[in-house]
């Protein structure tokens, strides 16, 4: 890029301050959150690009978090995460809903709660993820489900996005969307069949 007067750069980039100290001039960058973006869809499991443009980031040396809310795996928890790509962090629940049928989770209190708790230890994980600024994209799959049955609270997750410190874009995904957070998002994307 080639600039032709340094006072025009100044006027045209908001996000670079100019600071004089002793007649030497330096310049502070300015970190800014990145965008919250929201992919809904009409049902559950149509969110493959997300997580193929995920991996695709990764490739390119972007550090990229992505965790998976009502999806579980053999030996996987925040304690066992996969990497993929040396940038991606695979999480998904250690003890998942989807590991079960909905009906068997609403007769058995103690796998219930057992779902509840896990799913409890990933949001905590991913609250701290956000608040820590080490990621460039963070991916919260299905996280709208875990609002839905009630395991996320709603303005825990409200909070925890406005207060979150992360320059790249933070992507949630679900299917009922709460209108507080649709309000918050700087792009929604609906993805038809």
């Amino acid at each position: 890029m080639v600039l032709s007067s340094s006072n025009n750069y100044f006027k045209t980039n908001n996000d670079v301050v100019k600071i004089n100290t002793s007649n030497k001039t330096n310049l502070k960058r300015f970190s800014q959150n990145g965008q919250i973006q929201i992919y809904q869809s009409s049902h559950r499991g149509s969110y493959s690009s997300v997580i193929s443009d995920s991996i695709r980031n990764a490739a390119l040396g972007r550090k990229v978090l992505l965790v998976q809310f009502m999806k579980g795996g053999v030996k996987q928890g925040v304690s066992n995460p996969v990497k993929l790509c040396d940038n991606l962090t695979w999480v998904r629940s250690s003890h998942s809903f989807d590991q079960y049928d909905s009906e068997e989770i609403e007769n058995n209190k103690n796998l219930k709660k057992s779902i509840h708790e896990s799913t409890d230890q990933l949001w905590n994980f991913c609250k701290k993820e956000l608040l820590s600024g080490e990621n460039d994209q963070i991916i919260l799959d299905e996280i709208f489900l875990a609002l839905e049955l009630k395991i996320i609270d709603k303005d825990d997750l409200i909070s925890t996005l406005e207060n979150r410190f992360i320059s790249g874009d933070v992507i949630l995904t679900g299917t009922d969307i709460p209108k507080d957070l649709l309000l918050m998002a700087n792009q929604i994307t609906e993805l038809r069949s």
